[in-house]
């Protein structure tokens, strides 16, 4: 079966982007929802192009079970860590002790989300579309590479 990997990262970076609308409309809200969702289908997607299994919501979780990365930045994991917190209370009322969700979101938290969510998609792009440090296809600065072009 075909990876979805980049079907995944298009749509992270989709939601992404509507979270960014989102904050411009003034639907706080839904832009840290739409941020969190963005972070999470990012990673979900590095999970795809290793072939592993990706469960949960927790863009944090997702993060510290990655296959073979090495230690995670704590900027990155803390960026993750409040993108998690907008999950269920950006979307439930009963999350909050009174009033709806949209009372309680400001552009600050929007615009911090927006924020960690490109960390995130900065962070997984690197793993899904760099080719890898020891790739042998990768040939930029071998001196020994032969241009195809000047063999007689």
């Amino acid at each position: 079966m075909a990876s979805r990997h980049a079907d995944w990262f298009r749509q992270g970076e989709r939601d992404v982007e509507h979270a960014r609308r989102a904050t411009e409309h003034g639907d706080y809200e839904w832009a840290c929802f739409a941020a969190q969702q963005g972070a999470e289908k990012a990673v979900k997607a590095v999970f795809q192009k290793v072939g592993a299994v990706a469960w949960g919501h927790s863009v944090a979780a997702l993060l510290e079970a990655l296959p073979d990365i090495s230690p995670l930045d704590d900027t990155l994991l803390d960026a993750a860590k409040e993108l998690d917190k907008h999950y269920i209370p950006a979307r439930y009322p009963n999350s909050h002790p009174q009033g709806a969700p949209f009372e309680y979101y400001t552009q600050g938290e929007a615009d911090r989300a927006v924020s960690n969510a490109e960390k995130i998609i900065t962070f997984c792009s690197g793993f899904l579309f760099e080719p890898p440090k020891d790739d042998p296809t990768d040939s930029e600065g071998d001196e020994n590479t032969e241009d195809p072009a000047s063999r007689d």
